[in-house]
C-alpha cells in the first residue's frame, strides 16, 4: 500500500508507530547534517526528518535532491518533535524516515502552492490543477461537497426522489441564449443544452413522481461576471399538489438546516417582502437586510424650492449612511465620483450632514433651510452623526443607482459581514414585463409561471398588472433561489403563450408536448431552484463563485487550462453538415 495514514492523521498517540505516508513535498529545509521536509496531502501536513546520524546514508542523500511538489512515499517511525508547532494538527510529532521512494519528480510550479500565493488569477486558472492543491481552493471544494450532501440527505428524508433529466433537449426562444449542439444523424438539426430542466420536471409531476429534485448542470450562453458561469449547477426541485406556502415552508426549512448544520447559525422564520416594497425601499428585488439604510422618498419635501435639479426629477430619494457625518469633503467627493462612474451613471449627488448638535449642513444650503433638512432627515430615518446621500432623476434609474450606492457604502463601513446571514423571501413579482424594443410582453420568470389566483381576472383586461405566483429566496443581497407555482391548465398556458407573442403554431411547435401532457391529468404543482454555486459561495463567506467550482471558466467564457472553446477540423464539420462562413 502507498500509505498507512494520511498526512493529517498522526499525533502524539502514534509515537513509536511504524507508518507509511505519501504526498507532495511542500518545502524542504537542509541544515547540512539534518533535513526537514513538509509532506502534504489533502488531509494536512506532516514533518519528515532525515538525520545524518540516524538515517541510512543513501536515503539521506536522496532526500537532498527533493524539490517542491515532488510526489514521494516514505516509511519511518513517529517520534516526538523537539520544537512543537501548536498551529499544526500534527505539530507534536515528526517522522524519522527510514525509506524514501520518489514516485514522481515535478517541475518548479509557476506559483507557490501556499495559502497566500504569489500567483495571479490568470496563471492560477491556467494551472488550475495546481491551484486545487492550495488549502483555500481545496477547502472550498470540500465545503461544496458538504453542502450538496446536506441537501441530498435533507430532501431524501422528505421523500424527494433524485431523477436525472436529459442534457440534449429542444431549443426554446425564451430566456437566455441556448448553447446548441449539432446532430450528425439528423442533418441540419440541433439540440440545445438545458438552461434548466423546467419542462421535464413538470412532466415528472404529470407522471406522478410527486416530489423531485436533482443537483444538475445547466447552461446559458450569456455574458459573465463574478457570480455567473456559462455552465452552472442548480438544486432543482418540484412538488405536486402544493400551494405557494407549502413550497416556501419546505425550502425555508432546507436553508435553515444548511445554516445550522454548516455554520452553526439558528435562523427563525424568514421575513417576506413584496416585490413592490423591495423596489421602493431598497431599489432592487434582492435586498441585503443585514443593515438598514432604507430609501426615503423626498419629492414632497424637496420639490418646493428653486433647486431645478430636484424640481425636474421624477424621483428624489436618499439614504442615511450611519455615523458618516464626520466624512471629510475629500471622502464625500470620492463617493460623488463613484456614483458618476459609467457603471452607475448618476450625474451627481447631494449630501446632508446631520451634526451632533441637531443642526444640518448640506451641499444645497442656499436653497433649503434647517426645517427643510429636518424633514429630509425624518424621511430617511437619519440620526445625529449620519450622512444623508441623495440622488434624483428617472425613477427606475435613480433607484438602481441609489441601490448600488447603498451597497458600496455598506461595504466601506464593514456592514456586509460574511459571517452574518439574513435570508428573506421576495414575493408577488409581476407576471409580465413590457419590452419597448420588441413591443410585447416578456415573462418575468418564465412562461410556465401561474398568475396569482386573485389576479386571474386581469389577464384579459390589464395583463401588465397581473402578479405572478412566484417567489425568490434572497440571502445577503443575492438571489440564491427562485421558483413559482406552475400553470397546469392547457387553456391558461395557451393564453400565456399568446400574451408573450407566440402564434398558436409557434406555441405548438415549441411546447406542444407539454400542453398535450396537461390533457392527461396534470396535478397542481410548483417548485424552486437554488443556484448551488452561489449558495455555496455565500455560505462560505464569499460572493465570487469561481473558487467553489473545480474547473471554472474565465470572464470570457473560456477554459484557459484546456483552451476551450476551440476550432474543430473540417472533417468533423463535414460530418455535421456545417460550413463555416467567418470573415477573415
Amino acid at each position: 500500500m502507498y500509505r498507512s495514514h494520511s498526512c493529517g492523521a498522526l499525533n502524539a498517540t502514534h509515537i513509536n508507530t511504524e507508518v507509511t505516508l505519501a504526498g507532495w513535498v511542500q518545502k524542504s529545509r537542509d541544515k547540512g547534517f539534518m533535513i526537514w521536509v513538509d509532506l502534504r496531502d489533502r488531509y494536512g501536513i506532516t514533518q519528515l526528518i532525515f538525520d545524518e546520524q540516524r538515517t541510512d546514508k543513501a536515503v539521506f542523500e536522496k532526500a537532498k535532491s527533493l524539490g517542491r511538489e515532488f510526489v514521494i512515499q516514505v516509511k519511518g517511525t513517529v517520534i516526538e518533535r523537539e520544537s512543537k508547532n501548536p498551529n499544526m494538527a500534527t505539530g507534536d510529532i515528526e517522522i524519522l524516515v527510514s525509506e524514501l521512494t520518489v514516485l514522481n519528480e515535478a517541475m518548479l510550479p509557476p506559483f507557490t502552492i501556499e495559502d497566500e500565493t504569489d500567483g495571479g488569477e490568470d496563471i492560477r486558472m491556467k494551472y488550475r490543477y495546481l491551484d486545487i492543491r492550495r488549502n483555500p481552493v481545496k477547502n472550498a471544494l470540500l465545503f461544496r461537497h458538504k453542502v450538496a450532501m446536506e441537501v441530498r440527505n435533507y430532501l431524501s428524508e422528505l421523500d424527494f426522489c433524485e431523477i436525472e433529466t436529459p442534457y440534449l433537449i429542444k431549443s426554446t426562444p425564451e430566456g437566455a441564449r441556448d448553447f446548441v449542439v449539432p446532430s450528425r444523424m439528423n442533418q441540419g438539426q440541433f439540440y440545445a443544452l438545458p438552461q434548466s430542466p423546467q419542462t421535464f420536471k413538470q412532466l415528472l409531476m404529470v407522471g406522478g413522481m410527486d416530489k423531485y429534485f436533482q443537483i444538475v448542470k445547466c447552461f446559458r450562453d450569456e455574458d459573465l461576471r463574478a457570480d455567473r458561469q456559462p455552465e452552472f449547477t442548480q438544486i432543482d426541485c418540484e412538488m405536486a399538489f402544493v400551494e405557494q406556502e407549502d413550497i416556501l415552508n419546505v425550502f425555508e426549512g432546507l436553508t435553515r438546516h444548511l445554516l445550522k448544520a454548516l455554520k452553526g447559525i439558528e435562523v427563525d422564520q424568514f421575513p417576506r417582502m413584496t416585490y413592490d416594497y423591495a423596489m421602493k425601499t431598497y431599489g432592487n428585488d434582492k435586498p441585503d437586510i443585514r443593515f438598514d439604510m432604507k430609501f426615503g422618498e423626498l419629492n414632497a419635501v424637496a420639490q418646493h424650492k428653486d433647486f431645478a435639479v430636484f424640481n425636474s426629477a421624477e424621483l428624489v430619494v436618499g439614504i442615511a449612511a450611519p455615523g458618516c457625518a464626520s466624512y471629510t469633503r475629500k471622502e464625500i467627493d470620492a463617493l460623488i465620483d463613484w456614483v458618476k462612474r459609467p457603471q452607475i451613471g448618476a450625474s451627481g449627488m447631494v449630501y446632508v450632514k446631520c451634526e451632533a448638535d441637531g443642526t444640518f449642513k448640506s451641499s444645497v444650503d442656499k436653497f433649503y433651510d434647517q426645517d427643510d433638512l429636518k424633514k429630509w432627515a425624518d424621511a430617511t430615518n437619519a440620526k445625529a452623526g449620519d450622512l444623508i446621500l441623495i440622488l434624483s432623476g428617472n425613477a427606475n434609474k435613480t433607484r438602481a443607482q441609489l441601490s448600488a450606492l447603498r451597497m458600496e457604502v455598506a461595504t466601506r463601513l464593514g456592514l456586509r459581514k460574511p459571517d452574518e446571514f439574513a435570508p428573506l423571501w421576495v414575493v408577488d413579482f409581476p407576471l409580465l414585463e413590457w419590452d419597448e424594443e420588441s413591443g410585447r410582453y416578456h415573462a418575468m420568470h418564465h412562461p410556465f409561471t401561474s398568475p396569482k389566483p386573485e389576479d386571474m381576472k386581469l389577464i384579459e383586461t390589464d395583463p401588465g398588472k397581473v402578479r405572478a405566483n412566484a417567489y425568490d429566496m434572497v440571502l445577503n443581497g443575492n438571489e440564491i433561489g427562485g421558483g413559482s407555482i406552475r400553470i397546469h391548465d392547457k387553456e391558461l398556458q395557451s393564453r400565456m403563450f399568446s400574451l408573450l407573442g407566440f402564434t398558436p403554431e409557434q406555441a405548438e411547435a415549441q411546447f406542444g408536448f407539454l400542453m398535450n401532457a396537461f390533457q392527461f391529468g396534470a396535478p397542481p404543482h410548483g417548485g424552486l431552484a437554488f443556484g448551488l454555486d452561489r449558495l455555496v459561495a455565500i455560505l462560505g463567506g464569499q460572493e465570487t463563485i469561481r473558487d467553489f467550482i473545480a474547473f471554472p471558466k474565465n470572464n470570457s467564457g473560456r477554459d484557459v487550462m484546456i483552451d476551450a472553446p476551440s476550432a474543430i477540423d473540417e472533417a468533423q464539420l463535414a460530418e455535421l453538415h456545417i460550413q463555416l462562413n467567418i470573415a477573415k
